[in-house]
């Protein structure tokens, strides 16, 4: 999910500690460079008794909510994870190994095969596809291999006594509690990562509260032990996020020579047949969608793979608003469903702008009059919009692409 509004959060999981900054529904907060942290004028025994009143009034008992900080202190380690601040930015064909490995793939067909009919129960109630969730599955936990270990309660209960990001992990908190009073779980077995995420899945308090299903009729919504559960789970966020039934995520395409490239191919959603009658083929061999929309994807310049992408790609960032991190999910999924290859290489002697370079580069833009967002250090939809407008403008071809040589030419004179 994303920063704000408060359903989404960055994210570092302990099955994707490869992929430094990410966005998530189900996890929570990495680091962030403007992220405060205000030292507590209380302590913290008597921040958790002034949590009561409001716990209360959303129907926790007084016996849940003892029960839950029974032996809870607060976790500086916990604290501390948010002082840590990524030095570098990852390129998407580095991310992609990592993400889409042949071990994990390995274990995705295994996983795929032991719980064929709860993802063929998913695929009929919810329409979502299942290599999509059997990608998320893989990406988020190493399906179910890596959960996180630590207790969700100590660690909201830790970063809500900074007010780490206003009040979101308080409110996080008492969701946590209204599930241990609707009995899904026990205090001791509501485990997670270090910010809260929960489950195989990695589903935030309030998302699982929404969102959780009892998929398998056993009397509880249970996302840590239960495959089906977090099968099912999935499914429902996706559907409720608007996937559409029958509509790929996407795949990759291939562009004819001499391919009049727009901004707007990357920016608006039109029609197949559109793309269809620009000479557009599919990399597999397939034919075009004959119904449905899409837009191009170009995550590594036209030297890399290109790809069309649907809603469903959307769909699939609403889970992490992450570019590479949607990839890694439909590529994975992709992969464990024996669904062909990449066909172009990445362009992996490319120099991968870092942190530092990413942030000149918006700092110029912004100066060129170019809307880029937060100068924040990363590559997202804002800074490809504002590089693809750079582009057009000085009639080169759009494809969003930040390279050195972009870099380079818009740091010289104006």
């Amino acid at each position: 999910m994303t920063i704000s509004p408060p359903s989404s959060f960055l994210v570092l999981c302990a099955a994707s500690l490869f992929a430094v900054l990410l966005l998530s529904p189900a996890e929570a907060a990495p680091p962030v460079a403007n992220a405060s942290i205000i030292k507590p004028t209380q302590s913290f025994a008597n921040y958790v008794k002034g949590l009561w009143p409001l716990a209360e009034e959303r129907g926790v008992s007084r016996k849940t909510f003892d029960a839950a900080f029974k032996g809870v202190t607060f976790d500086p380690r916990i604290v501390a994870h948010t002082h840590t601040q990524a030095e570098f930015v990852k390129p998407i064909w580095q991310y992609l190994s990592s993400a889409v490995s042949a071990s994990r793939i390995e274990r995705g067909h295994a996983k795929a095969e032991s719980q064929h009919a709860w993802l063929e129960k998913a695929r009929d109630d919810f329409g979502v596809d299942d290599s999509v969730i059997m990608g998320i599955w893989g990406m988020e936990t190493e399906f179910g291999a890596f959960e996180g270990s630590d207790n969700v309660i100590r660690a909201l209960a830790s970063l809500a006594y900074v007010h780490y990001r206003g009040d979101y992990f308080r409110d996080e908190l008492i969701s946590a509690l209204s599930i241990l009073e609707e009995g899904d779980i026990k205090p001791r077995e509501m485990v997670g990562s270090w910010a809260g995420a929960m489950g195989q899945t990695q589903f935030m308090p309030s998302s699982f509260r929404e969102f959780a299903v009892d998929f398998d009729g056993g009397g509880r919504r249970d996302i840590w032990s239960n495959p089906a559960d977090a099968i099912g789970s999935t499914a429902n966020y996706l559907a409720k996020h608007g996937w559409t039934p029958g509509l790929p995520w996407g795949f990759e395409v291939l562009l004819p020579d001499g391919f009049e490239l727009s901004s707007k191919d990357s920016s608006a959603f039109v029609p197949f047949g559109e793309f269809a009658k620009r000479n557009v083929k599919r990399a597999d061999g397939d034919a075009l969608p004959a119904k449905g929309d899409a837009q191009l994807l170009i995550p590594a310049g036209l030297k890399g793979p290109i790809f069309l992408i649907t809603s469903n790609f959307k769909t699939i960032k609403s889970y992490n608003n992450s570019t590479s991190y949607a990839l890694g999910v439909a590529l994975l999924g992709d992969a464990i469903m024996d669904r062909p290859g990449l066909r172009a290489t990445w362009p992996i002697r490319d120099h991968f702008l870092s942190l530092a370079q990413v942030k000149d580069l918006q700092t110029n833009l912004r100066k060129r009059g170019y809307d880029v967002g937060e100068i924040d250090g990363q590559v997202g939809e804002m800074l490809g919009a504002a590089v693809r407008a750079y582009q057009e403008k000085k009639g080169e071809a759009p494809d969003g692409y930040p390279s050195l040589a972009l870099l380079r030419e818009v740091n010289g004179p104006h």
